[in-house]
């Protein structure tokens, strides 16, 4: 993509745009008064990059987020962070940047009709985006999406080798999906520091938490009824340096239009070394 198609955003004013909704792509949730209290968290996505200079603020308000440090009457919110490589010419290469959260950010430009890809943007369950340091904006995101409760799945955690991670699912998704749609699972790391030495971030510590390492899909489901019972298994190539105690998992269930619904969060055990 030529440069033009880029940019890196400061402290935006603008409001959150979000995507029309049809009837095939939604899911359909059985929700009465007590079962709204109990809603799991809402999925906020971060594309950010050090090579952009306001990325570490967007950074700053989505850790704010995921420990609910922020003010107001606000959903609980679970954070993926990916960190896109478009950045990478201007003389710092992001270590956790990849061309694959590129073309993941891509798709939702497309899924909610913008002009251009752009960091730090923040994505909200797939339906609503804003400048990832706007937190009026993100405030009005987080109140208008739906809410769906979160899937009643139990996680075993297995090394068969020395950098690989099996992980096996089984429960129910609680969400009568209508359509195909893809139960998705992230593997994230927290606590990252990094010294900038080059770009626009030179001479800062970065530090980077919910930074997506892996994700990949458990499984596609199709007309599946809210207490259906799933299982399935996958695996993660794990990299130099892997600490569970530093890690997390986040399956989330998403549609063909990008749409997230059912939302859980998983910790790895401590003596998955």
């Amino acid at each position: 993509m030529a440069p033009r198609l880029f940019a890196c955003f400061g402290r935006g004013r603008g409001r959150a745009t979000s995507s029309s909704e049809s009837p095939e792509a939604n899911a359909t949730v059985d929700q009465n008064v007590e079962e709204q209290r109990r809603m799991g968290p809402v999925l906020v996505e971060l594309f950010s990059s050090q090579g952009c200079g306001t990325s570490p603020e967007a950074e700053a308000v989505a850790m704010q987020l995921g420990r609910g440090e922020l003010v107001g009457d606000l959903p609980p919110v679970a954070v993926l962070g990916f960190h896109v490589e478009y950045w990478d010419y201007r003389g710092w290469k992001d270590p956790f940047g990849s061309s694959i959260w590129t073309v993941r950010q891509k798709a939702y430009v497309d899924a909610l009709h913008l002009d251009t890809l752009y960091t730090p943007q923040v994505v909200v369950s797939g339906r609503a985006q804003c400048v990832g340091t706007d937190l009026d904006a993100i405030s009005a995101a987080l109140q208008s999406v739906p809410r769906f409760p979160s899937p009643t799945m139990q996680a075993t955690f297995q090394k068969p080798a020395p950098d690989t991670l099996q992980v096996s699912f089984t429960g129910a998704l609680r969400s009568k999906v209508v359509g195909r749609a893809d139960v998705m699972v992230a593997l994230y790391e927290s606590g990252l520091v990094t010294e900038c030495d080059k770009g626009e971030n030179k001479g800062r510590v970065l530090t980077n938490n919910y930074v997506v390492r892996r994700l990949e899909k458990l499984v596609s489901v199709k007309g599946i009824s809210p207490n259906k019972n799933l299982s399935a298994s996958l695996q993660f190539t794990l990299w130099d340096g892997f600490n569970s105690a530093t890690c997390g998992l986040l399956l989330f269930v998403q549609n063909a239009s990008l749409q997230t619904f059912g939302v859980q969060q998983f910790q790895i055990p401590e003596d998955t070394l």
